[in-house]
């Protein structure tokens, strides 16, 4: 069968191609170009810097054509500048899920379609298991390279026709051992770690860069409005955090953290961390994999739900709402962030999951 696999120049995707091509498939490798990095490239990070050059040499090494999409113009306006957009309004985005959903599973799933592909494959640690209603998506055999939290998003359209082959490895290890199997030159390549467009790491000074009006010193106050300290800027700051704070960083003997952004006023709001949990909180964007509840009903979906990337899931109810969100009532408080992924699950099984609102 025909197969494109999404190739990003690393070990990953260098081995599921490698391994679709021993199965005896026809495989085609991409690789988008996404941005021009004029030789900035920070070490360690994503699609970067030599990347496509490395995609290509696998390909040639496997005997498999291999393209280059230019995607720079798409990338920008689907992720960075929702990125920036995200952060002006106080919220702390996850830029990989608006990659994946902008770019990766629309443009070169669209191409795959456009080349008569019967699936594309990626190098994502995750499984797409068949379900009584279809495809499912799950957590990958290997917990700690799980990726189902930033996968969320994917719809149940393009999960049929996606295929993850790494999602049933037992560990990295093994993924690095496949590639020296094939003799691939990228076996030893370090995982990217960083963002692909913040090169130089600081993601302050991109969102000022694009949003002038964020730049400038600004308040630290308590929720009743009483400043405490001054900050250089805010998008320095997610709620949450507890460094840079300064004097007010310790509050009548209480440790005060980030509980609201107000880029507006660039005012950073802080209080004690027990205080500023919550129970309820509100999803838009929600993208269900499953059949969602009847919001009609008020009937309510009981799974765990895991509000960030390296977080571990909490038990909580979620239901529908008329306006297309959802709600999430939380068994025990937690301090959700704006602008991060809210996701539920059933065991290793993704139910669905939305982007967590400002309260």
């Amino acid at each position: 069968m025909r197969i494109l696999v999404a190739m990003s120049g690393g070990v990953d995707s260098s081995v599921v191609a490698a391994k679709l091509v021993e199965e005896g498939h026809e495989v085609i490798g991409a690789t988008l170009q996404l941005y021009d990095t004029r030789g900035a490239a920070k070490k360690g990070a994503c699609c970067a810097g030599r990347d496509i050059q490395d995609a290509r040499e696998v390909c040639e090494r496997l005997g498999i054509p291999h393209y280059v999409i230019d995607a720079e113009q798409r990338f920008r306006e689907s992720v960075i500048d929702r990125f920036a957009a995200s952060y002006a309004k106080g919220e702390t985005p996850v830029p990989c899920v608006a990659c994946n959903q902008g770019v990766k599973f629309t443009d070169l799933l669209g191409l795959a379609r456009d080349i008569g592909a019967y699936a594309m494959a990626t190098g994502h640690y995750v499984r797409r298991m068949e379900g009584p209603e279809g495809a499912e998506l799950h957590r990958p055999v290997d917990a700690s390279r799980d990726q189902s939290w930033f996968l969320f998003a994917t719809t149940r359209e393009q999960l049929d026709y996606l295929r993850f082959p790494l999602g049933e490895m037992p560990d990295k290890e093994a993924v690095r051992a496949e590639a020296e199997r094939f003799g691939l030159l990228v076996a030893d390549k370090p995982d990217s770690q960083d963002l692909c467009f913040v090169p130089n790491g600081s993601y302050a000074e991109l969102v000022e860069t694009l949003r002038p009006e964020m730049r400038g010193e600004g308040e630290i106050v308590d929720r009743e409005g009483h400043v405490l300290g001054h900050h250089e800027g805010v998008t320095r700051f997610t709620v949450g955090q507890t460094r840079r704070l300064g004097n007010a960083a310790q509050i009548g003997g209480e440790r005060q953290m980030v509980v609201d952004i107000e880029p507006a006023m660039r005012r950073i709001v802080v209080g004690p961390r027990e205080r500023a949990k919550v129970t309820v909180c509100r999803l838009r964007d929600m993208n269900w994999l499953i059949t969602p509840p009847d919001e009609a009903s008020g009937d309510a979906v009981r799974c765990r739900v895991q509000l960030r990337a390296r977080e571990e899931p909490r038990l909580a109810s979620v239901r529908s709402l008329a306006s297309g969100e959802a709600e999430v009532v939380l068994d025990e408080a937690a301090l959700p962030a704006p602008g991060q992924a809210c996701v539920l699950y059933d065991g290793s099984r993704v139910l669905g999951g939305g982007v967590i609102c400002r309260s």
